[in-house]
């Protein structure tokens, strides 16, 4: 079973790092489309990644255009934003969906958002906070997603 992880222009390597260890042991697929921040052979992520960098299923892609061109995104994804009331606990999720995250600064671009309103998700937070760490939304929203299909996860 693997899910597909989405980062949008990420923009700091620790994240990405982060997130990418993340990504090997939940069997998920990281997608990261350009433009990137950083160089991900950067010291960073690796370092952030550790020695799971070789285990990722990592792809890259050159911008978003591209990657909707060869990925068919219809009801099988999820975007999480904070530009939602939908609490990701409501969604759906299937084995192999898209879960997309933006940029550390900018969040997933507003004509994205706009194009697949109905499948924007949202982690409930207080008014005093404006956002929660990249990794941090990932490992929520991506073992949300694990908790729904677990009985399919396990077998693996």
């Amino acid at each position: 079973m693997s899910f597909n992880v989405v980062l949008v222009h990420p923009q700091i390597p620790n994240n990405t790092g982060a997130i990418g260890r993340l990504c090997v042991n939940a069997g998920a697929i990281l997608h990261l489309i350009k433009p990137i921040g950083f160089d991900i052979d950067e010291k960073a992520v690796r370092r952030a990644g550790l020695d799971y960098w070789d285990k990722l299923d990592v792809k890259v892609w050159e911008n978003l255009d591209e990657f909707f061109t060869c990925n068919t995104i219809t009801d099988n994804a999820y975007f999480a934003t904070t530009k939602t009331e939908r609490p990701y606990f409501d969604a759906q999720f299937q084995e192999g969906d898209y879960i997309f995250f933006g940029s550390e600064t900018k969040g997933i671009p507003e004509e994205v958002l706009h194009k697949y309103k109905s499948q924007n998700i949202t982690i409930p937070m207080t008014k005093e906070g404006r956002s929660l760490n990249l990794a941090i939304s990932t490992g929520i929203i991506l073992y949300e997603a694990i908790r729904q299909n677990y009985s399919i996860f396990s077998k693996v």
